[in-house]
């Protein structure tokens, strides 16, 4: 963990359906008690939200399906615990339930000054270039982080030989 930088991501989402419709009303109705966890996680440092408390009324893209989800973090290892080791997991195992498989990468991490807040054009042209030029040190996603042991545990990690 370093001092002077953060870590930023982006997560993006097409929502199967309608936020009001009540096939997705387990995750809507549980955004609060994940996001206030997240809150509480050490090594938290920011995430975008607006009135509502969340992030799913800002509307990063024409599509009104797609949401988005963008937080900042001291370090992978802070934002890894948080992802795999909480309840979190549980609604990103039912992900699918929710939301629509996109054919373009979703998730994207960069390092940031530290006190630095991305803005959401910043956090697409982040995805953007993970998704032309694949990972670097500018854009990248778990499988270019060779500490990112929970991610591999958590069976998100293609079988060996296949690309992330």
């Amino acid at each position: 963990m370093s001092e002077d930088r953060h870590l930023a991501q982006l997560n993006i989402g097409r929502l199967r359906h309608p936020g009001d419709d009540p096939r997705v009303a387990d995750f809507m109705n549980n955004l609060d008690l994940v996001n206030g966890l997240a809150e509480r996680s050490k090594g938290f440092v920011w995430r975008l939200k607006d009135g509502s408390g969340n992030a799913t009324n800002i509307r990063a893209y024409d599509d009104p399906q797609m949401i988005v989800n963008m937080s900042v973090w001291e370090s992978v290892e802070t934002l890894e615990r948080f992802v795999w080791q909480t309840i979190h997991k549980r609604f990103y195992g039912r992900q699918s339930d929710w939301f629509q498989k996109l054919d373009r990468p979703h998730f994207v991490m960069w390092w940031i000054p530290a006190g630095h807040r991305p803005t959401v054009g910043e956090a697409k042209k982040r995805l953007e270039y993970l998704a032309t030029h694949g990972p670097s040190d500018h854009a990248f996603g778990w499988a270019s982080v060779p500490a990112a042991q929970l991610w591999k545990t958590a069976q998100c990690a293609p079988p060996e030989g296949r690309a992330a």
